[in-house]
Protein backbone atom coordinates (compact mmCIF):
# COMPACT_ATOMS: atom_id res chain seq x y z
CA UNK A 1 0.00 0.00 0.00
CA UNK A 2 1.30 3.27 -0.58
CA UNK A 3 2.17 5.78 1.98
CA UNK A 4 -0.69 8.47 2.26
CA UNK A 5 1.98 10.94 3.28
CA UNK A 6 3.82 10.79 -0.23
CA UNK A 7 4.96 14.02 -2.04
CA UNK A 8 2.71 14.87 -4.83
CA UNK A 9 2.72 17.23 -7.94
CA UNK A 10 1.37 19.92 -8.95
CA UNK A 11 -2.34 18.89 -9.66
CA UNK A 12 -5.52 20.64 -10.80
CA UNK A 13 -8.44 23.00 -9.65
CA UNK A 14 -11.54 21.05 -9.19
CA UNK A 15 -13.63 23.44 -11.28
CA UNK A 16 -10.94 23.11 -14.04
CA UNK A 17 -12.34 18.94 -13.82
CA UNK A 18 -14.96 19.58 -15.52
CA UNK A 19 -16.15 21.24 -18.85
CA UNK A 20 -19.31 22.48 -19.45
CA UNK A 21 -21.87 20.36 -17.64
CA UNK A 22 -20.20 17.04 -17.56
CA UNK A 23 -17.27 15.30 -18.84
CA UNK A 24 -13.45 15.18 -18.38
CA UNK A 25 -11.30 18.29 -19.60
CA UNK A 26 -9.83 16.82 -22.95
CA UNK A 27 -6.02 17.00 -23.17
CA UNK A 28 -4.44 14.51 -20.92
CA UNK A 29 -0.92 13.85 -21.64
CA UNK A 30 1.17 11.04 -20.46
CA UNK A 31 1.87 11.57 -16.71
CA UNK A 32 -0.25 14.79 -16.45
CA UNK A 33 -3.31 15.50 -15.00
CA UNK A 34 -6.04 18.16 -16.23
CA UNK A 35 -6.38 21.79 -15.89
CA UNK A 36 -8.54 24.23 -15.40
CA UNK A 37 -9.05 26.71 -18.31
CA UNK A 38 -8.44 30.53 -17.21
CA UNK A 39 -11.93 32.23 -16.52
CA UNK A 40 -13.67 34.51 -19.67
CA UNK A 41 -14.46 37.02 -16.75
CA UNK A 42 -12.30 37.54 -13.80
CA UNK A 43 -15.03 38.34 -11.59
CA UNK A 44 -16.24 35.02 -12.49
CA UNK A 45 -13.63 33.54 -10.52
CA UNK A 46 -14.65 31.80 -7.22
CA UNK A 47 -14.21 33.22 -3.87
CA UNK A 48 -11.10 32.10 -1.86
CA UNK A 49 -10.11 32.66 1.15
CA UNK A 50 -5.97 32.62 1.84
CA UNK A 51 -4.19 30.30 3.94
CA UNK A 52 -1.07 31.45 4.42
CA UNK A 53 -0.73 34.30 6.49
CA UNK A 54 0.59 35.68 9.76
CA UNK A 55 -2.49 34.13 11.57
CA UNK A 56 -4.53 30.95 10.33
CA UNK A 57 -7.76 31.85 8.52
CA UNK A 58 -10.97 31.46 9.83
CA UNK A 59 -11.00 33.41 13.05
CA UNK A 60 -10.83 36.73 11.62
CA UNK A 61 -11.92 35.78 8.38
CA UNK A 62 -15.99 36.87 7.71
CA UNK A 63 -18.01 34.25 8.70
CA UNK A 64 -19.00 31.05 6.36
CA UNK A 65 -22.42 29.98 6.14
CA UNK A 66 -21.62 26.22 7.22
CA UNK A 67 -19.16 24.75 9.27
CA UNK A 68 -17.77 21.27 10.96
CA UNK A 69 -15.83 21.19 13.94
CA UNK A 70 -14.29 17.94 14.26
CA UNK A 71 -11.71 16.85 17.35
CA UNK A 72 -9.08 13.89 17.17
CA UNK A 73 -7.54 11.70 19.22
CA UNK A 74 -3.64 10.45 18.38
CA UNK A 75 -2.99 7.30 17.88
CA UNK A 76 0.39 7.90 16.39
CA UNK A 77 3.70 5.89 18.68
CA UNK A 78 6.22 8.73 17.10
CA UNK A 79 6.56 12.63 17.10
CA UNK A 80 7.92 11.92 13.80
CA UNK A 81 4.46 10.78 12.76
CA UNK A 82 2.79 13.48 13.59
CA UNK A 83 4.75 15.76 12.11
CA UNK A 84 4.14 13.75 8.70
CA UNK A 85 0.36 14.32 9.06
CA UNK A 86 0.37 18.08 10.08
CA UNK A 87 3.14 18.40 6.75
CA UNK A 88 0.69 16.42 4.76
CA UNK A 89 -2.46 18.34 5.78
CA UNK A 90 -0.80 21.59 5.71
CA UNK A 91 -0.41 20.56 2.09
CA UNK A 92 -3.98 19.57 1.46
CA UNK A 93 -5.41 22.35 3.50
CA UNK A 94 -3.44 24.99 0.95
CA UNK A 95 -4.92 23.01 -1.90
CA UNK A 96 -8.05 22.86 -0.93
CA UNK A 97 -8.72 25.91 -0.01
CA UNK A 98 -7.22 27.70 -3.13
CA UNK A 99 -10.22 25.13 -5.67
CA UNK A 100 -8.18 22.58 -6.24
CA UNK A 101 -7.80 18.74 -4.81
CA UNK A 102 -6.52 17.47 -1.73
CA UNK A 103 -3.96 15.86 -3.65
CA UNK A 104 -3.08 15.81 -7.23
CA UNK A 105 -4.77 13.27 -9.29
CA UNK A 106 -2.86 10.97 -11.65
CA UNK A 107 -4.23 8.45 -14.48
CA UNK A 108 -3.47 5.38 -12.77
CA UNK A 109 -6.82 4.04 -11.72
CA UNK A 110 -5.60 1.20 -10.01
CA UNK A 111 -3.71 3.18 -7.92
CA UNK A 112 -5.23 5.19 -4.13
CA UNK A 113 -7.52 7.99 -5.66
CA UNK A 114 -5.71 11.41 -4.93
CA UNK A 115 -8.93 12.97 -3.39
CA UNK A 116 -12.90 11.52 -3.00
CA UNK A 117 -13.57 13.34 -6.06
CA UNK A 118 -16.94 14.70 -4.18
CA UNK A 119 -16.68 18.15 -5.03
CA UNK A 120 -15.09 18.46 -8.46
CA UNK A 121 -16.45 20.83 -10.34
CA UNK A 122 -17.60 23.15 -7.39
CA UNK A 123 -15.91 26.72 -6.26
CA UNK A 124 -14.09 26.82 -3.11
CA UNK A 125 -16.68 28.75 -1.31
CA UNK A 126 -14.40 30.70 1.10
CA UNK A 127 -13.05 27.78 2.67
CA UNK A 128 -11.30 28.05 5.34
CA UNK A 129 -9.40 25.28 7.64
CA UNK A 130 -8.37 25.88 11.10
CA UNK A 131 -6.31 23.74 13.34
CA UNK A 132 -5.65 23.51 17.07
CA UNK A 133 -3.95 21.47 19.47
CA UNK A 134 -5.57 20.21 22.88
CA UNK A 135 -3.85 19.34 26.27
CA UNK A 136 -3.70 15.43 24.94
CA UNK A 137 -1.06 16.54 22.35
CA UNK A 138 1.40 17.25 25.15
CA UNK A 139 0.30 14.65 27.97
CA UNK A 140 -2.39 12.22 27.74
CA UNK A 141 -3.08 9.94 30.69
CA UNK A 142 0.15 11.19 32.19
CA UNK A 143 2.32 10.39 29.66
CA UNK A 144 4.34 12.75 27.48
CA UNK A 145 4.10 10.75 24.34
CA UNK A 146 6.01 13.00 22.13
CA UNK A 147 7.99 14.87 23.89
CA UNK A 148 6.28 18.24 24.67
CA UNK A 149 5.14 18.52 27.68
CA UNK A 150 7.31 21.35 28.37
CA UNK A 151 5.72 23.20 25.52
CA UNK A 152 2.19 23.11 26.69
CA UNK A 153 1.22 26.66 27.53
CA UNK A 154 -0.43 27.76 30.48
CA UNK A 155 -3.27 29.18 29.45
CA UNK A 156 -4.31 25.80 27.56
CA UNK A 157 -5.17 24.19 31.67
CA UNK A 158 -7.93 22.37 31.26
CA UNK A 159 -11.52 23.77 31.72
CA UNK A 160 -13.09 23.66 34.84
CA UNK A 161 -16.44 21.49 35.51
CA UNK A 162 -18.94 24.18 35.02
CA UNK A 163 -22.26 23.94 37.01
CA UNK A 164 -25.09 22.61 35.13
CA UNK A 165 -22.76 20.53 33.08
CA UNK A 166 -23.61 17.34 31.53
CA UNK A 167 -20.81 16.61 28.90
CA UNK A 168 -20.71 13.56 27.21
CA UNK A 169 -17.37 12.11 26.70
CA UNK A 170 -17.96 11.50 23.19
CA UNK A 171 -18.12 14.98 22.31
CA UNK A 172 -15.66 15.83 24.65
CA UNK A 173 -11.89 16.62 24.30
CA UNK A 174 -9.56 15.50 21.98
CA UNK A 175 -5.70 15.76 20.65
CA UNK A 176 -6.59 17.87 17.70
CA UNK A 177 -9.03 20.19 16.14
CA UNK A 178 -9.87 20.92 13.21
CA UNK A 179 -12.41 23.46 11.95
CA UNK A 180 -13.83 23.63 8.30
CA UNK A 181 -15.89 26.52 7.58
CA UNK A 182 -17.12 27.30 3.84
CA UNK A 183 -20.48 28.78 1.96
CA UNK A 184 -21.23 25.60 1.25
CA UNK A 185 -21.58 22.07 3.21
CA UNK A 186 -20.03 20.03 0.69
CA UNK A 187 -16.81 21.80 0.13
CA UNK A 188 -16.56 22.12 4.04
CA UNK A 189 -17.16 18.02 4.60
CA UNK A 190 -14.96 17.19 1.84
CA UNK A 191 -12.56 18.77 3.43
CA UNK A 192 -12.79 17.17 6.86
CA UNK A 193 -13.16 14.02 4.72
CA UNK A 194 -9.86 14.37 2.93
CA UNK A 195 -8.06 15.26 5.95
CA UNK A 196 -9.42 12.20 8.09
CA UNK A 197 -7.95 10.27 5.16
CA UNK A 198 -4.59 11.56 5.18
CA UNK A 199 -4.96 10.94 8.71
CA UNK A 200 -4.88 7.40 8.62
CA UNK A 201 -3.04 5.36 11.04
CA UNK A 202 -1.94 8.61 12.98
CA UNK A 203 -5.24 10.01 14.29
CA UNK A 204 -8.86 9.20 14.12
CA UNK A 205 -11.81 11.45 14.54
CA UNK A 206 -12.85 11.66 18.82
CA UNK A 207 -16.36 13.88 17.83
CA UNK A 208 -17.40 16.34 15.28
CA UNK A 209 -20.06 18.70 15.28
CA UNK A 210 -21.73 20.47 12.14
CA UNK A 211 -23.01 24.08 12.22
CA UNK A 212 -24.75 26.65 9.86
CA UNK A 213 -26.11 30.10 10.47
CA UNK A 214 -28.95 32.18 8.89
CA UNK A 215 -28.69 33.85 5.03
CA UNK A 216 -28.61 37.23 7.06
CA UNK A 217 -27.74 40.17 4.91
CA UNK A 218 -24.43 41.57 5.12
CA UNK A 219 -23.94 44.30 8.05
CA UNK A 220 -26.61 42.70 9.87
CA UNK A 221 -26.39 41.12 13.08
CA UNK A 222 -27.85 37.14 12.54
CA UNK A 223 -30.10 35.42 14.97
CA UNK A 224 -30.00 32.36 16.79
CA UNK A 225 -32.62 29.34 16.78
CA UNK A 226 -34.21 31.37 19.56
CA UNK A 227 -35.33 34.03 17.61
CA UNK A 228 -32.60 36.87 19.23
CA UNK A 229 -29.78 38.96 17.69
CA UNK A 230 -26.37 36.89 18.32
CA UNK A 231 -22.92 38.34 18.41
CA UNK A 232 -24.37 42.07 18.49
CA UNK A 233 -21.39 42.96 21.52
CA UNK A 234 -18.22 41.37 19.87
CA UNK A 235 -15.01 42.69 20.25
CA UNK A 236 -14.73 45.70 17.91
CA UNK A 237 -12.21 45.76 14.69
CA UNK A 238 -8.92 47.71 15.49
CA UNK A 239 -9.58 51.90 14.56
CA UNK A 240 -13.06 52.32 16.14
CA UNK A 241 -14.13 54.13 19.20
CA UNK A 242 -14.16 52.07 22.07
CA UNK A 243 -17.71 51.31 24.30
CA UNK A 244 -18.34 50.07 27.29
CA UNK A 245 -19.55 47.24 25.78
CA UNK A 246 -16.16 46.53 23.98
CA UNK A 247 -13.71 47.94 25.61
CA UNK A 248 -11.27 46.60 23.89
CA UNK A 249 -10.10 45.76 20.00
CA UNK A 250 -10.26 42.61 18.36
CA UNK A 251 -6.26 42.24 18.10
CA UNK A 252 -6.20 42.39 21.95
CA UNK A 253 -9.00 40.29 22.39
CA UNK A 254 -8.05 37.59 20.29
CA UNK A 255 -4.14 37.05 19.72
CA UNK A 256 -1.62 36.07 21.52
CA UNK A 257 1.35 38.04 22.35
CA UNK A 258 4.81 37.92 24.16
CA UNK A 259 3.31 36.12 26.67
CA UNK A 260 2.93 33.54 25.55
CA UNK A 261 5.24 30.48 24.41
CA UNK A 262 7.30 31.44 20.53
CA UNK A 263 4.88 28.90 18.71
CA UNK A 264 1.75 30.60 19.88
CA UNK A 265 2.50 34.22 19.51
CA UNK A 266 0.19 35.59 16.60
CA UNK A 267 -2.22 32.48 17.29
CA UNK A 268 -5.68 32.18 19.29
CA UNK A 269 -7.32 30.02 21.87
CA UNK A 270 -10.89 28.09 21.04
CA UNK A 271 -13.18 27.00 23.01
CA UNK A 272 -16.33 24.69 21.63
CA UNK A 273 -19.11 24.01 23.84
CA UNK A 274 -22.01 21.97 22.04
CA UNK A 275 -25.41 23.56 23.55
CA UNK A 276 -28.24 22.12 23.47
CA UNK A 277 -31.55 24.10 23.56
CA UNK A 278 -34.98 22.99 24.93
CA UNK A 279 -36.50 24.40 22.13
CA UNK A 280 -40.14 22.86 22.40
CA UNK A 281 -39.52 24.72 26.46
CA UNK A 282 -38.80 27.69 24.36
CA UNK A 283 -41.46 27.90 22.41
CA UNK A 284 -44.36 27.90 24.82
CA UNK A 285 -43.11 30.93 26.96
CA UNK A 286 -44.19 34.48 26.46
CA UNK A 287 -42.12 36.82 24.25
CA UNK A 288 -41.96 39.25 27.44
CA UNK A 289 -40.60 36.04 29.28
CA UNK A 290 -38.04 35.36 26.74
CA UNK A 291 -37.05 39.56 26.64
CA UNK A 292 -36.29 39.90 30.33
CA UNK A 293 -34.03 36.26 30.20
CA UNK A 294 -32.04 37.52 27.29
CA UNK A 295 -32.16 41.20 28.13
CA UNK A 296 -33.22 42.83 24.55
CA UNK A 297 -35.88 43.08 22.74
CA UNK A 298 -36.90 40.16 20.44
CA UNK A 299 -37.58 41.80 17.22
CA UNK A 300 -35.85 44.73 17.14
CA UNK A 301 -32.46 43.44 18.89
CA UNK A 302 -32.30 46.32 21.68
CA UNK A 303 -31.02 46.44 25.07
CA UNK A 304 -34.99 46.21 27.21
CA UNK A 305 -35.92 49.96 27.45
CA UNK A 306 -34.25 51.25 24.01
CA UNK A 307 -34.81 51.41 20.29
CA UNK A 308 -31.71 50.40 18.55
CA UNK A 309 -29.55 47.36 18.69
CA UNK A 310 -26.67 48.63 19.19
CA UNK A 311 -27.64 51.60 21.73
CA UNK A 312 -25.26 50.91 24.92
CA UNK A 313 -26.53 48.34 27.69
CA UNK A 314 -26.56 50.87 30.83
CA UNK A 315 -26.78 48.27 33.24
CA UNK A 316 -27.23 50.65 35.88
CA UNK A 317 -30.81 51.91 34.45
CA UNK A 318 -33.61 51.24 36.81
CA UNK A 319 -37.63 51.20 36.25
CA UNK A 320 -39.73 53.19 38.38
CA UNK A 321 -39.75 50.56 41.54
CA UNK A 322 -36.19 50.26 40.95
CA UNK A 323 -35.80 47.25 39.39
CA UNK A 324 -33.03 46.98 36.74
CA UNK A 325 -34.57 47.26 33.45
CA UNK A 326 -31.64 44.79 32.41
CA UNK A 327 -32.47 42.03 35.17
CA UNK A 328 -29.78 40.75 37.16
CA UNK A 329 -29.89 37.25 35.71
CA UNK A 330 -30.05 38.25 31.83
CA UNK A 331 -28.18 36.77 30.23
CA UNK A 332 -26.75 39.85 28.41
CA UNK A 333 -25.87 41.15 31.78
CA UNK A 334 -23.51 37.93 32.87
CA UNK A 335 -22.12 38.23 29.84
CA UNK A 336 -21.27 41.49 29.32
CA UNK A 337 -17.21 42.78 29.43
CA UNK A 338 -19.03 45.74 32.26
CA UNK A 339 -19.92 42.74 34.61
CA UNK A 340 -16.28 40.47 33.74
CA UNK A 341 -14.03 43.46 34.59
CA UNK A 342 -13.62 44.31 30.41
CA UNK A 343 -12.94 40.08 29.91
CA UNK A 344 -14.18 39.55 26.66
CA UNK A 345 -14.06 36.75 23.97
CA UNK A 346 -15.01 36.70 20.13
CA UNK A 347 -17.52 34.46 19.53
CA UNK A 348 -18.20 32.83 16.02
CA UNK A 349 -20.70 30.48 16.94
CA UNK A 350 -23.27 28.33 14.54
CA UNK A 351 -26.75 26.64 15.55
CA UNK A 352 -26.87 23.16 14.73
CA UNK A 353 -29.70 20.53 14.13
CA UNK A 354 -28.89 17.28 14.69
CA UNK A 355 -32.66 15.86 14.72
CA UNK A 356 -34.21 14.34 17.93
CA UNK A 357 -33.14 12.29 20.40
CA UNK A 358 -34.98 10.40 22.96
CA UNK A 359 -34.48 13.56 25.87
CA UNK A 360 -35.67 14.33 29.54
CA UNK A 361 -35.82 18.20 30.67
CA UNK A 362 -33.74 19.34 33.28
CA UNK A 363 -36.44 21.69 33.94
CA UNK A 364 -40.16 22.43 34.33
CA UNK A 365 -42.53 20.50 32.69
CA UNK A 366 -39.86 17.69 32.81
CA UNK A 367 -40.74 16.08 29.77
CA UNK A 368 -39.33 13.51 28.55
CA UNK A 369 -39.35 11.52 24.78
CA UNK A 370 -38.41 12.60 21.11
CA UNK A 371 -37.23 16.56 21.68
CA UNK A 372 -35.25 18.30 19.14
CA UNK A 373 -31.53 17.81 19.35
CA UNK A 374 -30.36 21.38 18.26
CA UNK A 375 -28.74 24.00 19.70
CA UNK A 376 -25.73 26.24 19.60
CA UNK A 377 -22.44 25.33 18.43
CA UNK A 378 -20.70 27.54 20.68
CA UNK A 379 -17.05 29.30 19.19
CA UNK A 380 -14.61 31.55 20.84
CA UNK A 381 -11.54 32.38 19.78
CA UNK A 382 -9.53 34.39 22.84
CA UNK A 383 -5.76 35.26 23.85
CA UNK A 384 -5.90 33.18 27.57
CA UNK A 385 -9.25 31.36 27.82
CA UNK A 386 -8.51 31.58 31.57
CA UNK A 387 -9.05 35.19 31.90
CA UNK A 388 -11.77 35.00 29.06
CA UNK A 389 -14.60 32.15 28.85
CA UNK A 390 -13.87 30.83 32.41
CA UNK A 391 -13.85 33.62 34.01
CA UNK A 392 -16.94 35.27 32.21
CA UNK A 393 -18.59 31.48 31.84
CA UNK A 394 -18.20 30.85 35.86
CA UNK A 395 -21.06 33.34 36.60
CA UNK A 396 -23.10 32.00 33.77
CA UNK A 397 -23.16 28.63 35.31
CA UNK A 398 -24.73 29.48 38.61
CA UNK A 399 -26.75 32.69 37.61
CA UNK A 400 -27.80 32.85 33.81
CA UNK A 401 -31.86 32.87 33.60
CA UNK A 402 -31.16 30.96 30.01
CA UNK A 403 -29.94 27.92 32.11
CA UNK A 404 -33.10 26.45 32.37
CA UNK A 405 -33.39 26.10 28.87
CA UNK A 406 -29.69 24.60 27.69
CA UNK A 407 -27.48 22.46 28.74
CA UNK A 408 -24.06 22.04 27.61
CA UNK A 409 -23.33 18.47 25.93
CA UNK A 410 -20.14 19.05 24.62
CA UNK A 411 -16.92 20.92 25.35
CA UNK A 412 -13.33 20.90 23.96
CA UNK A 413 -10.35 23.73 24.07
CA UNK A 414 -7.56 24.13 21.61
CA UNK A 415 -4.57 25.63 21.22
CA UNK A 416 -4.68 27.41 17.17
CA UNK A 417 -1.10 28.20 16.73
CA UNK A 418 -0.10 30.96 14.85
CA UNK A 419 -0.44 31.37 10.77
CA UNK A 420 1.71 29.51 8.05
CA UNK A 421 4.03 31.01 5.50
CA UNK A 422 5.10 28.88 2.67
CA UNK A 423 7.23 26.02 2.69
CA UNK A 424 6.41 25.79 6.65
CA UNK A 425 3.63 23.07 8.08
CA UNK A 426 0.80 23.91 10.72
CA UNK A 427 2.35 24.43 14.38
CA UNK A 428 5.83 23.92 12.71
CA UNK A 429 7.25 25.76 15.58
CA UNK A 430 6.08 23.73 18.30
CA UNK A 431 7.62 20.89 16.89
CA UNK A 432 11.31 22.79 16.04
Amino acid sequence: MKCPFRNSESGPTRRGLLAGAGGLIAGLSAGGVARAAAPDNASAAPSREAFYGAHQAGIATPQQAHTYFVSFDLVAKTRDEVVAMLKAWTEAAARMTSGETARALGQDLSAEAGDGGSVIGLAPARLTLTFGFGPGLFVKDGVDRYGLAAKRPAALADLPKFNGDQLMPARTGGDLSVQACADDPFVAFHAIRELDRLAYGTAEIRWMQTGFQANTPAGETGRNLMGFVDGTNNPRQPGTKATVESPRDFDDVVWVGDEGPDWMRGGSYVVARRIRISLEHWDRTEVDFQEQVIGRHKYSGAPLGKNEERAPLELDRADADGNPVVPETSHVRLGAAASNDGAQMFRRGYSYNDGVAFTAERWPPWRQGMLYDAGLLFVAYQRDPRTAFVKVFEPMAKLDALNQFTTHTGSGLFACPAGVREGEFIGQRLFA
